[in-house]
């Protein structure tokens, strides 16, 4: 079995565009030869990436594991071709920035502005880290900055401050039972079917723990790739819940045209701490200037967070390379 560059760009723009017509016309191709190449992928994987209902392409479990890896793969050459042009024209102006399991960033393009202000070209990249690694990503010079939640013995080895608490929230749809409820507990969660991003697939090794509270026993875990928009339109039509954090959630909870309800998680809330990490040493200056509009930022309040302490000591540290 051998998998193609071709193949995995193939795989990207099917889940992207949801039909071969579409993919066909971004990728240049007739609509016959790409169902065929599709065919041999399948053919050469040994079962179905996609599941056809009419003209509309939904991604297999299967596929969306191997949507997963191309999707890191493409990433990170498309990456090492922009250093390498950089390189070669001498300059090399930018912040890498990559997030723990979040898709969701209205904060970002208030932050990249100021920073060009300050260091006009400057590129801010949001990087796609293999298997969810962002601290390994850190020590090995992939990216220059982490916005992390988990705990990981790797913390050690980096420039870690607390940056803001955040909520997990149960997420089901309008009708759901548990709305009726002020919160629900681990035992809620027996036997119930949670829909959750792909980076919580327990085949992967080593498995990223549910974001559940302790004990609890979901029946049946569907995993979807990193688009909030699945996961809500799943949960609203009823396939399932999941659980996200409540300001990730809050677009599609609140106001007049909610899709799905939140519902807190235990009695005071089920609350996890984020930190934003950068490799111990001196770095480049719009490298420091980012990490300090980040935490001002986050100071200033974002909705769903609690807790962002005052960080411009603990910044200081950084230091600069000018």
């Amino acid at each position: 079995m051998y998998v193609e560059l071709r193949d995995l760009e193939l795989l990207d723009t099917l889940a992207e565009v949801g039909t071969l017509t579409a993919a066909a016309d971004r990728l240049y191709v007739s609509q016959p030869a790409l169902s065929q190449r599709l065919a041999r992928l399948e053919d050469r994987l040994g079962g179905p990436l996609f599941q056809r209902e009419g003209r509309k392409l939904l991604v297999t479990p299967a596929g969306v594991r191997m949507l997963s890896s191309a999707r890191t793969v493409l990433a990170e050459l498309r990456s090492a071709e922009r250093d390498i042009r950089e390189i070669r024209a001498g300059r090399d102006q930018r912040v890498r920035f990559t997030a723990q399991c979040s898709t969701t960033y209205q904060w970002l393009p208030p932050v990249i502005s100021a920073l060009q202000r300050e260091h006009p070209g400057t590129e801010v990249r949001i990087e796609q880290v293999a298997g969810d690694e962002p601290l390994a990503a850190l020590l090995d010079d992939r990216v220059d900055v982490a916005l992390v939640t988990k705990p990981d013995r790797l913390m050690e080895r980096l420039h870690v401050v607390p940056l803001f608490r955040d909520q997990m929230v149960a997420v089901v749809a309008l009708n759901h039972p548990w709305t009726r409820r002020s919160h629900v507990t681990a035992r809620d969660f027996t036997d119930v079917h949670l829909v959750l991003y792909d980076i919580y697939d327990q085949s992967r090794s080593p498995a990223q723990p549910l974001p559940l509270p302790a004990s609890s026993r979901p029946g049946r875990v569907s995993t979807v790739p990193l688009v909030t928009d699945l996961v809500i339109e799943m949960v609203a039509a009823g396939e399932g819940i999941s659980v996200l954090p409540q300001w990730v959630a809050a677009p599609y909870t609140e106001g007049p045209n909610a899709r799905v309800a939140a519902v807190r998680i235990g009695a005071h809330g089920n609350w996890r701490t984020w930190h934003l990490a950068t490799r111990v040493g001196d770095h480049a200056p719009a490298v420091v200037d980012f990490v300090e509009l980040v935490a001002a930022r986050f100071r200033a309040g974002t909705s769903g967070v609690q807790d962002a302490p005052s960080m411009l000591p603990a910044l200081v540290g950084l230091g600069s390379s000018s």
